[in-house]
């Protein structure tokens, strides 16, 4: 039976799941997920699928690493039930997205080159005005205390939280890693760095790593744009309506 599934240019769930490195049980998810077209049916009940279901495969696997398993997966539905401009849309907003990533990275650079010890005297905030300006919520900068990220001092009389320039300034370098992807164990070292004038270097190769990522991120895309753009051009839409 497989030989003559493979004369007719039919594959098996398990001949397309090797040559993708995955298990049969994966290909039978991706094509219920919608990320495959509907495979055949032989007279006996088994799937099979063909090339077409190869290139869908491919191009799902290609659009992961650059647009996420989310998107990626959404991205598969939209062209399969013939709505290629959402699929269109979804990439043009992963696309903003990195974009907006880079715009965040070169502002933390620029922050970074910017240090410089602030005077204690200016720049004093209460947590609502703060968190206002950062777009978080006051539990944010409170987790964020206990973290170490920042130290606002008490005050004397009302005992609400006082946030000095430094503080200020280690909040905003603290936000832009977090929307970095960085965690808050991992950030808050780096600001005690900073904050105790013992060098930006460890910040600086973090910074590093981060550009790293995005540019293997933005080459995934384009990987993945190509392997869509394929699987596009074999006409699944029309091969479905056969």
């Amino acid at each position: 039976m497989a030989q003559n599934l493979q004369r007719s240019g039919q594959l098996r769930p398990v001949d397309l799941a090797r040559s993708h490195g995955l298990s049969t049980q994966a290909v039978r998810n991706y094509e219920a997920a919608g990320i495959l077209p509907a495979a055949e049916r032989t007279p006996h009940g088994y799937r099979t699928y063909t090339s077409l279901h190869a290139q869908a495969l491919h191009a799902f696997l290609a659009l992961v690493p650059g647009h996420g398993h989310q998107t990626a997966t959404s991205i598969m539905q939209a062209v399969n039930r013939d709505a290629t401009e959402d699929a269109l849309r979804l990439i043009d907003e992963s696309h903003a997205q990195l974009l907006d990533d880079r715009r965040t990275l070169e502002a933390v650079e620029a922050a970074v080159g910017d240090l410089e010890p602030l005077p204690p005297e200016r720049g004093e905030m209460f947590v609502g005005p703060l968190s206002r300006r950062l777009g978080v919520r006051p539990a944010t900068l409170r987790k964020w205390e206990r973290a170490g990220v920042v130290q606002p001092r008490r005050d004397r009389q009302t005992g609400y939280r006082v946030y000095s320039a430094a503080d200020v300034r280690d909040a905003l370098l603290a936000h832009q890693l977090r929307r970095g992807g960085y965690l808050l164990e991992q950030i808050a070292p780096l600001i005690a760095q900073v904050r105790s004038a013992g060098g930006v270097a460890p910040l600086e190769s973090m910074l590093h790593d981060w550009r790293a990522r995005l540019s293997a991120r933005s080459r995934a895309m384009l990987s993945g744009a190509a392997a869509l753009d394929a699987y596009l051009a074999a006409g699944p839409c029309r091969a479905r309506a056969r």
